[in-house]
């Protein structure tokens, strides 16, 4: 009798200790879980940072025409930073409104300040203030240089925008009659487009091009690093979330394992 109190003695003693899958105790213990829910909050706090950081820096928008291809296609969901347009450089998309050329926000590349004179398209391609630009971004096109047009000079606080797509964009060259020849006030920039989202093109190439003028492309917008910290987020929370399962499916293998030996 002694010999099966002492034994029953001692398997109460290894189910207090062990918090095993039928203990009723949290698996993978308290240390783990108390981890597991740090790691899901601090998951939580990048995901949504990510997110909300995204939704104050930028804009989405939807492309309605082919203007910009090969940049841009018809239909293409596209987010713009939000940006002064006073910060617009040469060779950047942007998005802008100009009420008589469209009622809704248009999307095409700026290929001229205020001050620069463009003109195009002498010796096969666009010049600005003499130089000649070098566009992969316009691609194959055997018509792109058929759409000349004679030396503009723009006004101070203007700019001059072309679509990618040189023979089918609405853009400056089918406003040259009007009083500001085309150009459209830096006041009217909505947006820079940094990136297509849908489909997921990602980052719009900057234009290089332009560094013949001494102008740099536009430093990128934050969305790669806010991509980051959304993606970042989304994993910390699965792999918190997934911790406890984990554990107890691990802790139930062993227990298996123990009562089969």
């Amino acid at each position: 009798m002694s010999s099966e109190s002492g034994t029953s003695g001692t398997d109460t003693a290894v189910a207090r200790r062990g918090g095993g899958a039928g203990s009723g105790a949290p698996a993978g213990g308290r240390l783990g879980q108390r981890l597991s829910g740090l790691v899901v909050a601090l998951g939580t706090v990048l995901f949504l940072g990510g997110f909300g950081w995204a939704a104050l820096v930028y804009m989405p928008f939807t492309v309605p025409t082919a203007s910009m291809h090969p940049t841009i296609a018809a239909g293409d969901r596209v987010l713009a930073e939000r940006v002064d347009g006073s910060e617009v450089r040469r060779g950047d998309v942007v998005v802008f409104e100009q009420e008589n050329w469209a009622d809704a926000p248009l999307i095409k590349r700026v290929v001229a300040v205020g001050g620069d004179t463009v003109a195009c398209c002498a010796g096969g391609g666009l010049t600005v203030n003499g130089e000649r630009i070098d566009e992969p971004y316009v691609g194959d096109d055997p018509f792109a240089a058929t759409a000349s047009f004679s030396e503009v000079t723009v006004p101070e606080g203007r700019l001059f925008l072309l679509g990618d797509d040189r023979t089918g964009s609405l853009d400056s060259t089918a406003h040259l009659a009007e009083k500001a020849a085309g150009t459209v006030s830096r006041k009217a920039v909505k947006g820079r487009v940094d990136a297509v989202v849908w489909p997921m093109d990602g980052m719009i190439e900057p234009a290089p091009g332009f560094r013949a003028l001494g102008d740099e492309p536009s430093p990128q917008g934050p969305l790669p690093l806010q991509t980051a910290m959304a993606v970042a987020g989304a994993v910390m929370i699965f792999a918190g979330a997934a911790y406890g399962p984990v554990a107890g499916a691990l802790a139930r293998r062993r227990g298996a394992g123990a009562a089969g030996g």
